[in-house]
């Protein structure tokens, strides 16, 4: 038996307003702001928080020495529209050495890796 639910991912950024915007423009949903905090609501129902972090540093992948901290897998059925997409929304592309695989790697605007993974 489970002792919780899962509430919500929350991460750390300079401008959670600006985060959540970017990630409901992958995601869909609504976001809600408040004093140094958003939530995004994905039509699913799923939560994604953000958070206010004065001297935030952005996490490098890879580097061994600075960790990734987490990252999210986010599933697309056309691998070339999505990564069109997310580029124009501001990620930046972490590894375009392997086209093949079936996921390519990008960071957010604040630093934090993301995958999108091919279904």
């Amino acid at each position: 038996m489970a002792l919780a639910k899962l509430g919500a991912v929350v991460l750390d950024c300079p401008d959670p307003g600006a985060l959540a915007g970017f990630y409901a423009g992958i995601l869909g949903g609504t976001v809600e702001t408040e004093d140094g905090w958003a939530d995004l609501t994905t039509p699913d129902g799923r939560a994604l928080a953000f958070q206010a972090a004065p001297g935030h540093v952005a996490p490098e992948w890879p580097a061994p020495d600075r960790s990734q901290q987490f990252h999210l897998d986010l599933t697309v059925d056309d691998l070339d529209a999505a990564e069109e997409g997310v580029l124009a929304l501001g990620a930046k592309p972490l590894d375009t050495d392997d086209r093949s695989r079936t996921f390519r790697v990008y960071a957010d605007p604040a630093g934090h890796p993301f995958c999108l993974c091919a279904c």
